[in-house]
């Protein structure tokens, strides 16, 4: 590790290269910690720019922690909508009414007062602390463990228990007390943008003289790449009702939770929001999906009851390779269902739906039908 006189050149080099060369975010405008902790909860698993008009729109209806903690969970949801990692929102909100309850509406100062907070980890709460309140802790995410690696040429996997606390010990020895803040924006903008998982741009790193990766030749190397978790193969059935006005039918999140052959909650796959009548496939899409839904959605649906099949909709959530067989079914009119509403096909934001049902919203409308089914099965039934 480095120390003394090297160690201090290694820090002016990065703060200069930071302040010269940082991106333009709007977080980085402001010393707010609300606003730096809606950052940091947004850019979990998550690029910047995917987060940026989320962020922004966020903003806009939740300007502070009170008015987050006093919404109605189903706006926070539907302005996440898109965003994933759905338990984020959740625990973002939780968090504020927390913050209103028992900090006086602003984020506490202090880490273990931070760490008591919903969906606030070790990472989280450095984060914001040091960049709110100049905090001297160092953070440790992906990006910082990474460089640290690369800087001390550290093999084997760095996710390991030992080799965290050593990362997180490095992190900590190296961090400039003077500007914390700065130092970890610093670290974690060289992981994001120079020192990549591939392709590294070594010629242009700020710090590369102090990189004994590159010296020994073993930035490709380092780190060590992770054994893949085995992917789990999930198949779903959904069905589209659709009125002669364009209407369809999406069910409440409370409703038909049912468990997939894996041992997955169907509602858990679809984030517990609003979406279409969905259920778990053992063998026969069509036939189980009919089955489920004369027994719980739509009782008056004849038993010999024929449905548009359309082009398979694939979707990944972390190892869960989910496969959603989508049926579209004209009927005039929708069914009432207590807890069930009645939407646009082509515009369903007003609910929080997640991206698997906006693929499936997708797949169903009547330009994107799969012409090669018999037209009769897409006439539509009235009762």
């Amino acid at each position: 590790m480095l120390t003394g006189p090297p160690l201090t050149r290694f820090r002016k080099k990065l703060l200069t290269w930071f302040a010269e060369s940082r991106r333009d975010l709007p977080w980085r405008r402001t010393k707010d910690p609300y606003r730096i902790w809606l950052s940091e909860i947004m850019l979990q698993q998550t690029r910047v720019a995917a987060v940026l008009p989320y962020y922004e729109r966020f903003l806009e209806h939740f300007p502070d922690v009170r008015t987050l903690a006093n919404a109605p969970e189903e706006e926070v949801l539907r302005l996440w909508a898109g965003l994933g990692y759905y338990s984020r929102a959740r625990n973002l909100q939780k968090a504020a009414r927390q913050i209103v309850a028992d900090h006086h509406s602003r984020f506490p100062d202090a880490r273990e007062r931070a760490l008591r907070l919903a969906g606030i980890g070790e990472y989280t709460a450095a984060a914001i602390l040091s960049i709110a309140y100049k905090k001297k802790l160092a953070v440790l995410d992906g990006n910082v463990a990474r460089v640290l690696a690369r800087l001390t040429a550290l093999r084997g996997d760095l996710r390991s228990n030992g080799k965290w606390q050593e990362l997180q010990a490095m992190a900590d020895r190296l961090m400039a007390p003077a500007a914390p803040g700065d130092w970890n924006e610093a670290m974690m903008e060289l992981g994001a943008t120079v020192c990549t998982p591939r392709s590294p741009q070594c010629l242009i790193c700020p710090v590369a003289e102090s990189c004994q990766a590159r010296k020994l030749g073993l930035v490709d190397s380092i780190p060590e790449k992770r054994k893949k978790r085995a992917a789990i193969e999930v198949r779903l059935a959904a069905l589209v009702l659709v009125d002669a006005g364009n209407h369809t039918l999406l069910l409440s999140p409370s409703r038909h939770t049912l468990k997939s052959g894996a041992g997955h909650h169907v509602a858990g796959l679809l984030s517990r929001l609003w979406h279409f009548p969905t259920v778990a496939v053992v063998r026969d899409a069509e036939r189980e999906l009919l089955s489920h839904v004369r027994r719980g959605v739509f009782p008056a649906l004849p038993s010999r009851a024929k449905f548009l099949s359309l082009s398979p909709v694939r979707h990944t959530v972390t190892h869960r390779q989910i496969t959603v067989q989508p049926f579209r079914f004209d009927v005039d009119p929708l069914p009432d269902l207590p807890g069930a509403k009645k939407l646009p096909l082509r515009d369903l934001g007003s609910v929080p739906i997640s991206n698997l049902t906006r693929k499936v919203a997708n797949a169903a409308l009547p330009e994107r039908r799969d012409r090669s089914h018999s037209p009769d099965r897409t006439a539509i039934l009235n009762f």
